[in-house]
């Protein structure tokens, strides 16, 4: 069994929070310089970037975990990924038919720009990204379950956007796969212990809008290969282990 490192909430240039350096390139680049192997794309609900990533990581060895970050109407976030293109596409449009009909501000929001692997600008996404759809965060767990993926509530101790902020505490019986918790999770004992009771893997990524945060938080898997099978595996089992001391 080896081990393999990963940071799996990573924002493109595509997310309207993302630094306009954070495209593709620069992030399999750092990457790289991060001994990285595996990354998650995870863009504000949009899987635009994922397959142009893919297709520049998989020259050097890292596998892409292709996804996003969804915003549920409770407003709090999950990752959510999967392996095959169609159903790749099938949340995309699953995604598109949920939208907030807001459009994006670039002047107060930031830019949504889709972008190719010599970085040229594509697209140019309308509608406001980080708006949150219309789907609750049951709905989009038993759809990314239903298409054989993996739901991870994100950042769950974060002030704003998470299951606790938004609930006020992590239903006993969600249907997730891990745990997401974020570098500041040490001033928050009481989410921790909350998250350790409920027996899921627990996950800590760098949540990069930044090309110089990547790979600053990860998780170390343990598997028998680099394959998103063995993700799920590892997840199930617990076979992870965080940058963090918790």
């Amino acid at each position: 069994m080896a081990t393999y490192k990963a940071d799996l909430h990573i924002h493109t240039v595509l997310s309207p929070c993302g630094d306009l350096d954070m495209s593709p390139k620069n992030i399999v680049a750092k990457a790289i310089e991060m001994q990285l192997n595996i990354i998650g794309i995870t863009d504000h609900n949009s899987t635009l970037h994922c397959n142009v990533t893919e297709e520049i990581a998989k020259e050097h060895g890292i596998l892409v975990l292709k996804g996003a970050e969804v915003t549920t109407k409770e407003e709090l976030h999950c990752l959510v990924f999967f392996e095959k293109e169609s159903q790749l596409s099938k949340l995309q449009k699953y995604l598109d038919e949920n939208m907030s009909d807001i459009k994006n501000d670039p002047e107060t929001f930031g830019f949504q720009l889709v972008v190719n692997k010599n970085e040229e600008i594509i697209q140019e996404v309308d509608n406001l990204l980080i708006s949150a759809i219309s789907q609750s965060l049951n709905q989009l767990e038993k759809f990314t379950h239903e298409n054989d993926g993996i739901f991870i509530p994100a950042h769950i101790d974060k002030k704003t956007t998470s299951i606790t902020s938004q609930l006020g505490f992590i239903p006993p019986d969600l249907n997730a796969d891990a745990l997401e918790v974020s570098a500041h999770i040490q001033k928050n004992p009481g989410i921790l212990k909350m998250a350790k009771a409920l027996g899921l893997s627990l996950i800590a990524n760098s949540d990069a809008h930044f090309t110089n945060q990547i790979g600053s938080v990860y998780t170390n898997f343990f598997m028998e290969d680099l394959s998103f099978g063995s993700i799920k595996t590892a997840l199930k089992n617990n076979q992870v282990q965080t940058s963090l001391a918790i």
